[in-house]
């Protein structure tokens, strides 16, 4: 049966266009229930006879929920007890819609065999296709459209005694569907009646029209002393568009302080410079990430970040007398030399942006109370509150949290308890609560992508060789770190008889095995890349890939991209090619070895030969790099040695830099900028490349001020500027100085960004850290998807591939390197998380006093950076008695007690511990060993101190 929908549509232009659209309707759609008899089914799916105890629904039944029930509750449909659901086709067309995530995870349910999801298609059914009625909105036709279906399906399996329940927080269709002789529920009247599950209730989501009960329960909300609710009224979304149109308000992304809850800046739109929120009634209910409407405040009302660490130490879910003005004796109006930032206020919320959370339960102080709050993982998320029964079994757990609502007169958001990942401590469940944190795809990769992989044994054929360049013969190495298995990139460097040098990058071809368009390439797109933790690594593509057929593994063959130079002894580029190729390793080096190597005169092979080329031409290339502005920096990296047999750290130390180190990345930059302007060449206007852009000169006040204090220059005019005040900024006595400064510096810098060449002028592609004004990623397809694009861009302009429609489209490389942004800063942070977690699991039981260095003075602490361990802290400048003994001085950056005065980059020795105090959430802490502050400092206790006894002797493993 045809039908056909006529809707009329907008032009780009302001134009109208009428659009008719064929619908067919057919007869043979099945149910999907294994009781049907007249339906002719392929395979089933709803149970023949469906079982779940309810007080409500105590005969057989299964269940189809509306699209506002997975909106918002789809927590609770996820859990096992839920299963016979019939999801709908305007349901799920819905949800895909406005919700992609939400989309994923009803797919997930539904390709989950235990689950017993049916996606019924009763748009395309001639008996449950309704049209959509003169006045009729098009909520009130879906609606209307999944009663039909309720109805249809109650008549088809009426013989077989199986009831349908609609589910719906719509209390306005509940009462339709009832008058209509439906069974029809919401949400919380369904789960609370389940008697194998009752604590399934603690993860449904308080709704907005419940609120009004919050509000009522909640008056103690409000500020002391007054009748007036607690925070400011949000503007209307239609208040709020205008007022940006009318540039009254800006909009932007709030980006909330790690240091103090009380603070966040406004990343705003379009422009660079950031809008600074202080105080809670100026954050106004915003989250971290959220997109949100602010309004300047006058200029005498702009101020600056308090100088103070500040964390949120409420107890109790009822605790909510908090004053939120914010009139507090830390407030900071200016600081002698600087200027104050500015300031506004959030007066609406564009786009929540709230997701599940990590964290901890911080158990109610009264006995029996089911108000508790809940403690996220991320600094960034207040505390949220939720109700739940289970206390008592979910403390020392770590449990995940979501959102629902955050009312006016509540000082914390209102949400619910979703999912109990394991107890706090527990490695195995740390780690998964970093990468969830940090939004890291680590399920295990599909069978659809599996089966894309190629069938073992596999080798290269005759056909390969055909259309490859044969570099087998060629002396090729590679350099990595210990442990290394996915190895991305191979050099050689050999003479050549006219004089010169020829040197090769030879690159995975990874290109080969994932093409584009297919689920192995989809899954590599959106994990981006691979994530390294310190434990276990997180692949973007399957390990047969990364470890085997890829990876440039010692004296096998492998299919290789590789961009060869033509030189001289300068290092002076006479020539470049690119070309698909097959290589065989002849050695599989890590940087100690190769140096070894390089330094051990009576070696001689020819490997060894080239590497000692290659590494006088990588001192040329970076010299000269280094005139031309690009900046060497510092960041503080370290290494765990792990117990073979717990797997838990038992030594750390800080990773050693060698020359082959600078080697191998030297030769990298070069085949980047190589490859960068070979793609943008030929595809000026959708080269996937990567910038870095210049920080605004308000980045460098700290780098400025903290130099000032030693007397020492930083000119940050331009990168060169800065590159040579960083080389001679040296003081005597203190080697570890410069280093400080370079971390700094590191702080000041912008992140660099991958971007599509159609989108911005060649002026703004420059890479303001190295220097160069093109660059792009090409050396490691096996973790980053940009080189994958990249490879596919090189190889088109070679002729060695054929393009294809995506690759060229410059919106959707430009959409594809969003993603990449945030896959890679998550996989950053990830990394540098899981260094946090395995530094406190190695002081779980000690007390070790180390060498620190003074980073930033706080108004109540000092920030202190320990090298050996790669370790920032805070050390709070409090007493047993809580009494701060020290002067703090906000125009010299100084604390001081008595004649001992700590400024940026002072020495000290620190102890570091884990403070139990709270078994919930234990933390590291340092205590001030050396200056001695009378009253405040511990006495020191030699180099370490074990609290387990009969620890065995420290084992050193392989990382």
């Amino acid at each position: 049966m045809l039908k056909s929908k006529t809707f009329v549509k907008k032009t780009r232009k302001g134009g109208v266009v009428k659009v008719v659209r064929e619908h067919y309707l057919r007869d043979d759609i099945w149910c999907g229930s294994a009781a049907c008899t007249s339906c002719s089914h392929d395979k089933t799916v709803l149970e023949k006879e469906p079982e779940i105890e309810s007080d409500l629904c105590d005969f057989p039944h299964y269940l189809v929920p509306d699209t506002n029930v997975f909106f918002h509750q789809i927590d609770v449909l996820e859990d096992s007890i839920i299963k016979n659901v019939v999801i709908l086709q305007t349901v799920l067309q819905e949800v895909r819609h406005r919700n992609t995530s939400g989309y994923q995870r009803i797919k997930d349910m539904v390709s989950d065999e235990q689950k017993n999801f049916y996606v019924f298609t009763n748009e395309h059914h001639k008996e449950t296709y309704i049209e959509r009625e003169a006045g009729e909105s098009a909520n009130d036709r879906n609606d209307r459209a999944i009663r039909v279906c309720v109805k249809w399906y109650g008549e088809h399996l009426k013989q077989q005694n199986i009831k349908i329940v609609l589910l719906t927080n719509d209390l306005a269709n509940k009462d339709k569907a009832r008058d209509e002789g439906l069974l029809a529920y919401t949400v919380h009247e369904y789960i609370k009646s389940l008697v194998a599950k009752p604590e399934l209730a603690d993860r449904l989501a308080h709704l907005a029209q419940e609120e009004h009960k919050f509000e009522t329960a909640n008056e103690d909300i409000k500020v002391k002393g007054s009748h007036k609710i607690s925070f400011p009224e949000h503007l209307p979304l239609s208040q709020i568009q205008s007022g940006i149109k009318s540039k009254k308000y800006l909009q932007g992304t709030l980006k909330a302080s790690r240091e103090n809850y009380k603070e966040g800046q406004v990343s705003v739109h379009g422009e660079e410079d950031m809008v600074f929120v202080k105080g809670l009634a100026n954050l106004n209910r915003a989250v971290h990430d959220d997109v949100v409407a602010i309004e300047m405040l006058p200029k005498k009302d702009w101020t600056l970040p308090s100088s103070m660490i500040l964390t949120d130490e409420s107890q109790n879910a009822d605790d909510e007398d908090e004053n939120i003005d914010d009139n507090e004796e830390t407030e900071t109006k200016t600081i002698k030399g600087i200027k104050a930032l500015p300031t506004g206020k959030v007066v609406g919320i564009i786009k929540r942006n709230w997701r599940p959370y990590c964290g901890i339960l911080q158990p109610s102080k009264l006995s029996g109370g089911t108000r508790h709050l809940f403690i996220p993982a991320e600094k960034r998320i207040p505390k949220i509150r939720i109700e739940t029964r289970q206390a008592e079994t979910l403390k020392g757990q770590r449990i995940i949290v979501s959102i629902d609502s955050w009312p006016r007169n509540s000082r914390y958001p209102q949400g619910h308890f979703v999912k109990n990942l394991g107890p706090i401590g527990d490695k195995d469940t740390e780690n998964e609560v970093l990468l969830l944190e940090h939004d890291v795809p680590h399920q295990s990769f599909s069978a659809a992508v599996l089966s894309f992989l190629p069938k073992m044994p596999w080798c290269i054929t005759e056909e390969d060789v055909k259309c490859r360049e044969d570099l087998r013969h060629l002396s090729i190495c590679s350099v990595d770190p210990p442990g290394c298995t996915d190895i991305d990139d191979a050099l050689h460097c050999r003479q050549l008889d006219n004089g010169n040098l020829e040197v090769g990058v030879h690159i995975a071809d990874v290109t080969h095995f994932i093409r584009p368009g297919n689920a192995l390439d989809t899954e590599a797109a959106s994990r981006g890349t691979t994530v390294y933790l310190v434990d276990k690594r997180i692949d973007m593509v399957p390990e047969l890939l990364s470890s085997n057929l890829c990876s440039l593994r010692g004296n096998e063959e492998r299919f290789a991209f590789s961009c060869i130079w033509q030189m001289n002894d300068d290092a002076e580029i006479i020539a470049t090619r690119f070309t698909k190729s097959i290589i065989k390793s002849r050695a599989a080096l890590t940087y100690e070895l190769a140096q070894l190597r390089i330094d051990d005169p009576t070696m001689n092979d020819e490997v060894t030969l080239g590497l000692r080329q290659l590494n006088k031409l990588a001192k040329i290339l970076k010299k000269g790099r280094i005139d031309k502005g690009a900046l060497t920096l510092a960041s503080t990296e370290v290494r765990f040695s792990m117990d073979s047999e717990t797997h838990d750290p038992i030594d750390v130390e800080t990773k050693q830099l060698r020359e082959t180190n600078s080697m191998v990345e030297e030769f990298m930059l070069l085949a980047n900028i190589s490859v960068a302007k070979k793609i943008q060449e030929e595809f000026p206007q959708c080269a996937l490349l990567r910038r870095h852009p210049a920080p605004p000169l308000s980045n460098y006040e700290p780098l400025i001020k903290a130099g000032d204090s030693k007397n020492v220059n930083i000119s940050t005019d331009t990168n060169k500027d800065l590159a040579i005040s960083l080389e001679k900024a040296e003081i005597p006595g203190q080697p570890y100085f410069n280093t400080l400064l370079r971390m700094l510096a590191t702080r000041c810098m912008m992140q660099a960004v991958y971007f599509c060449s159609g989108t911005l002028p060649e002026d703004e592609f420059y890479h303001y850290g190295l220097a160069t004004p093109i660059y792009t990623h090409f050396t490691s397809p096996i973790r980053r998807y940009s080189d994958v694009i990249v490879h596919r861009l090189l190889s088109t302009a070679i002729g060695a591939d054929q393009s294809y429609a995506n690759l060229l489209d410059k919106h959707k490389a430009q959409s594809l390197c969003n993603n990449l942004n945030y896959r890679h800063k998550m996989a950053q942070y990830a990394g540098r998380a899981s260094v946090g977690l395995h530094t406190q699991l190695f002081f779980k039981d000690k007390a070790v006093d180390e060498e620190g260095f003074v980073l930033f003075v706080r108004k109540n602490a000092l920030q202190i950076l320990i090298p050996k361990f790669g370790l920032e802290g805070s050390l709070f400048l409090k007493d047993n008695k809580g009494k701060n003994c020290f002067v703090h001085s906000e125009d010299e950056s100084s604390q001081t007690a008595g004649d001992i005065k700590f400024r940026v980059f002072d020495r000290v020795i620190v102890r570091i511990s884990i403070d139990k105090t709270n078994i919930q959430h234990q933390k590291l802490q340092l205590k001030l060993v050396h200056p001695v502050v009378k009253g405040f400092s511990v006495p020191p206790q030699g180099k370490s101190s074990d609290v387990r006894k009969d620890e065995p002797p420290l084992k050193k493993s392989k990382q």
